[in-house]
């Protein structure tokens, strides 16, 4: 099975309880996908923006990216069929989103979009696949376009990611999650491929991103962007 199969089967096991999870399994949550919605707002944003999510799941980002950006439609990419399903029932009205299923790796995105995000998705991909997608997702993007992708990371040495993971634990039992769910994130998270922070950053610079930032970080999630 190949690592793009292996990885949307783990998250087809677990899709209708992926949504509940989340804030439980994101210590910082509020911070991290409030300080991206910040960046939204403080976009010059097109009067209909079209919006594509990578690696989109059951659409929690999009849908408060669709919120925030009421003129927008979204399309919604991501290797699980089952996800998708999830998002199709959760977001209305369908008119404003479009789902396809397919490996952001390596699916055609197509160009003109005005906004380009992700979640918790990119981190999946190998170092040379990321290096490769930022330079896709520039190339897709209109001149004025923004990148804004919500991320784990690794940290830089070996006992930085052993703090990351000690903390990480702690926070997310003191949210409330249930051993199943620490056990379900922890099949999942073997498909992971973090790469450090100021590595992505760097990337995605040489990609010709301008003004790449990371605004907020907490421990081992991080938000970056950067513009056209």
């Amino acid at each position: 099975m190949s690592d793009f199969a292996a990885t949307a089967a783990a998250f087809n096991t677990t899709a209708s309880d992926y949504i509940l999870e989340r804030a439980k399994l994101i210590p910082g949550f509020d911070v991290l996908y409030g300080t991206a919605i910040d960046l939204l707002r403080d976009w010059d944003c097109p009067k209909h923006p079209k919006i594509l999510d990578l690696g989109a799941g059951t659409g929690l980002f999009s849908a408060m990216v669709a919120r925030e950006l009421p003129e927008g439609h979204v399309t919604l990419l991501d290797g699980s069929p089952k996800m998708l399903d999830e998002a199709r029932v959760a977001l209305q009205p369908q008119e404003r989103f479009s789902f396809r299923v397919g490996d952001m790796a390596q699916a055609d995105l197509g160009l003109g979009w005005d906004l380009v995000i992700s979640s918790l998705a990119i981190h999946h991909l190998s170092d040379e696949d990321k290096r490769i997608l930022f330079s896709r997702v520039y190339r897709c993007l209109q001149a004025g376009g923004l990148f804004i992708n919500v991320e784990q990371v690794s940290g830089p040495d070996h006992l930085t990611d052993q703090r990351y993971s000690r903390i990480w634990q702690r926070d997310i039992r003191n949210n409330g999650a249930t051993e199943k769910q620490i056990t379900d994130a922890e099949k999942r998270m073997k498909f992971d491929k973090c790469a450090p922070l100021e590595d992505q950053l760097d990337w995605m610079r040489v990609a010709g991103f301008q003004s790449v930032d990371c605004p907020v970080k907490v421990w081992r999630f991080a938000v970056m962007h950067g513009s056209k």
